[in-house]
């Protein structure tokens, strides 16, 4: 239970506008006081603005800026993970602009971009240009467009290819999945005698964790000691952002105690990844565990470091200590952002409380924070969770009405608010809206429906539904699963679990162990439910608090509790001593 009740009664409009008072922990909150100076008389330098990471103008002293005489930015390399070298975004030229437009709109005709390319000259400022657009480019990922303009620059201008390029065209061709045409980059940089940075191999182990090539990405590190390189920070981060979105979590952990033994200091961005990993995986206590370990090292956490724990605590529901990690980071001097306030709201939402979600969003308001889209998804599942499907109409309607295009998780979410009371009729409305719209619903939302008409016995429209999803993901079969285990038919069930075994792309998680534990669990056959959990284990996939539960309820006598709860101890001490 959280510690504190809103006592906020409810309004006709679910979406709170006016200022209540606010007693989830009596927050800090200073709004931001922003002057405005007038720079109407100051003569305008081209490379003293620059936009920040919040997208405002700011000037900078161009003496400090790390450029070779005549401005060129030759040799400086690629700054990985930021978008431009000291982190300074230069606004754009007239003649650079052009060319960005140019290159934007015809990149699918090489042989037209390179043929206009080919008559800029060679001067210092065109380079500085060209680059620019690049980061331009890069900042908005378009990967085409980089390929057309670098792979110019290295095969048919007058300019002499360095660093900065190669490293451009391997991080493009590592998000187009084309890692050949990567590798050939990385060789011929080597060829032309080019030395490669540190973030020309983070670049590389990132494209192969992309291409799910995690041995090739390993073997990079081989390379770069060949080359007289020991991995810094910026690769190892890489390394662990890589394996991260590739869904390899445990070896992300494994390479983060790594770096630590290698005496590599891991930065806040480190630590901020690896208790991203624990907050997906539903351990928030180690998710803290490792924020504290941070603290230890002196490593100063950022904003995004404490929206991280607060994200990782709202996931399981703990909205007591989100709120004091909130109030934390207020204390060390940061400004709750839109994302911090966002995760604040999903913990009062998964907890049940949707009107302190709402209280949330009100000050988030009052606070001079712009609530995005994902601001209002996150308010309209509070009211769905808490099957107040008015509440999250309301907060639907509202996104409609302040010219907030409802996305396809807002849709996706209403649905499951009225599907939580059974409402089919309006959720075969909704998603007839979306069509209308010519907004095709995704593999989310059939889902959605799925479980519904599941849920409810109405098998044959759950079997056109599922005939309708062009790529089913794991969610998709484990609601399959449980739908035919409730049911007993556990043939059925069996054959669903049989056809996820033979697919290369997916493997069952913790949630299609479970349900298929269950379904054997509520007929009371305790072996069968001991031998699926046997093999679940051995599949690498390790059991949650659900699993321990419906084990639980197999048991017929005391005997077989005892075996379950010894088998539950040793899941948490191997738990403990793993991590």
């Amino acid at each position: 239970m959280c510690a504190f009740m809103l006592s906020v009664k409810f309004p006709v409009n679910y979406i709170i506008n006016e200022q209540r008072h606010c007693g989830c922990g009596g927050y800090k909150l200073k709004p931001k006081i922003s002057s405005v100076q007038s720079t109407e008389n100051e003569k305008w330098k081209r490379d003293s603005v620059f936009i920040d990471k919040r997208g405002k103008f700011r000037e900078f002293n161009h003496k400090k800026v790390s450029r070779k005489k005549g401005g060129s930015l030759r040799g400086q390399g690629w700054k990985y993970g930021s978008g431009f070298v000291d982190g300074i975004f230069p606004v754009l030229s007239p003649i650079a602009q052009e060319i960005l437009n140019f290159v934007q709109k015809e990149f699918n005709s090489t042989s037209r971009v390179w043929s206009s390319l080919d008559n800029l000259p060679p001067t210092n400022t065109n380079w500085d240009d060209l680059i620019s657009i690049a980061v331009r480019l890069r900042l908005n990922k378009k990967w085409d467009p980089i390929i057309v303009l670098c792979e110019w620059i290295l095969k048919r201008s007058s300019f002499k290819p360095d660093v900065i390029c190669y490293n451009l065209l391997i991080e493009a061709y590592g998000h187009k999945l084309r890692i050949k045409k990567a590798e050939s980059t990385y060789l011929e940089l080597i060829e032309a005698q080019c030395i490669p940075t540190q973030d020309t191999y983070a670049l590389l182990v990132k494209a192969y964790c992309k291409c799910g090539l995690v041995n090739r990405a390993e073997s990079v590190f081989t390379k770069m000691r060949a080359n007289g390189f020991s991995p810094n920070t910026t690769v190892y981060n890489a390394y662990i952002d890589g394996l991260y979105k590739g869904r390899e979590s445990q070896q992300a952990l494994a390479i983060f105690e790594r770096m630590k033994r290698e005496n590599c200091e891991p930065t806040a961005e480190t630590y901020t990844m690896v208790i991203n990993i624990y907050g997906k995986e539903n351990k928030s206590y180690m998710a803290l565990d490792v924020f504290r370990e941070m603290k230890n090292r002196k490593c100063r956490p950022n904003i995004c470091t404490y929206t991280a724990l607060m994200n990782a605590f709202a996931r399981d529901g703990l909205c007591e200590k989100a709120e004091e990690i909130f109030e934390e980071m207020q204390e060390a001097g940061h400004e709750p952002d839109v994302y911090a306030y966002n995760a604040l709201m999903e913990a009062y939402s998964r907890a049940g409380f949707p009107y302190a979600a709402a209280e949330i969003f009100s000050l988030m308001k009052q606070m001079v924070c712009e609530p995005d889209t994902a601001s209002y998804n996150i308010l309209l599942d509070a009211y769905g969770r808490a099957g107040l499907h008015q509440g999250a109409q309301a907060v639907f309607d509202e996104m409609k009405r302040l010219g907030i295009e409802p996305t396809m998780k807002s849709h996706m979410l209403l649905i499951s608010a009225y599907s939580r009371i059974g409402n089919v009729l309006k959720c075969e409305e909704i998603v007839d809206q979306m069509k209308s719209s010519n907004l095709k619903p995704d593999t989310f939302v059939h889902n959605a429906m799925l479980n519904l008409y599941g849920r409810l016995g109405r098998f044959e429209e759950m079997e056109k539904v599922l005939a309708a999803i062009e790529k089913p993901d794991i969610s998709t079969y484990n609601i399959l699963i449980n739908v035919y285990g409730r049911s007993g038919f556990v043939d059925k069930m069996e054959e669903v679990f049989e056809s996820i075994i033979s697919k290369k792309n997916l493997r069952p998680d913790v949630m299609t162990w479970t349900s298929r534990i269950g379904a054997y669990s509520r007929k009371k056959q305790f072996k069968r439910c001991t031998e699926i959990f046997e093999d679940m284990i051995d599949s690498g996939c390790y059991p949650d608090g659900g699993t321990a539960k419906v084990l639980l309820s197999a048991c017929s006598n005391e005997d077989q509790i005892e075996q379950v709860t010894h088998i539950v101890r040793t899941m948490h001490r191997s738990d403990t001593t793993e991590d």
